[in-house]
């Protein structure tokens, strides 16, 4: 454990149901809690310092954030091309998806500083499309933000199914998202009674809140980070 000014950081060694061993960070805030919690789904390249520096954001502003590990041992990349095989991978196995996520939000859930009803959960690219996921499959989770995730899903949300809140962060230059795409998201959103919101950043193209991408934008980056603040004051107001 470390203490990094005002937070604290917590390596945790934990398994999936499936027997893979996980690799998670957790970061607190300074204090003795409860803190609500949010976990943070990574990107296509995995377990790399992105999420936990987004992490390291939330527990600055006074959540407990865990970052899941969904590949598996911690595992990280910066090969498009490994990337790729990953995710599709994970994607192509919904159910051992589902149980990393679930193994990561257990462990956040029994961390004697979180308050254990109010952890919400956010996703960058590939995690943008699993949180939004977990949240059309009903998880117990009281709102998620994608940002700039994939919109599609193969388990579409139906009435009363859904109870978290939903936030997109959405660019409209995303060249992975189409207008098409967000019409029936927006569709399946509004068919099936879920509370949602969809913000778009114009101009800002896949990845924008990236630093280190290519794709990076900074305005767009800086009002998706303020549209969640404002989305997450309200979760646990």
């Amino acid at each position: 454990m470390c203490d990094s000014g005002s937070v604290v950081m917590q390596r945790l060694d934990y398994q999936g149901s499936d027997g893979v061993s996980l690799v998670a960070q957790l970061v607190l805030p300074a204090g003795d809690g409860p803190f609500p919690g949010v976990l943070v789904a990574h990107e296509w390249w995995g377990n790399t310092d992105y999420p936990r520096s987004r992490a390291r954001q939330l527990a600055a502003q006074g959540y407990a954030a865990l970052t899941v590990d969904l590949y598996g041992q911690g595992r990280a990349t910066a090969s498009p091309d490994e990337a790729r095989v990953w995710m599709l991978d994970a994607l192509a196995q919904p159910q051992r998806l589902r149980m990393r996520f679930e193994a990561g939000l257990a462990l956040l859930r029994h961390q004697p500083q979180i308050s254990a009803q109010q952890i919400a959960a956010i996703g960058y690219c590939f995690g943008g499309r699993v949180v939004l996921d977990m949240a059309r499959q009903g998880l117990d989770l009281v709102g998620v933000v994608s940002f700039h995730g994939l919109l599609g899903t193969d388990t579409p949300a139906v009435p009363d199914a859904v109870t978290a809140a939903i936030l997109v962060a959405h660019g409209d230059a995303d060249e992975l998202v189409t207008e098409s795409d967000v019409a029936r998201f927006e569709v399946e959103m509004q068919q099936a009674g879920v509370q949602y919101s969809l913000k778009r950043y114009p101009g800002a193209p896949h990845a924008y809140s990236n630093p280190a991408s290519p794709n990076y934008r900074k305005a767009a980056d800086q009002r998706a980070w303020a549209d969640l603040t404002e989305f997450l004051q309200r979760l646990f107001d």
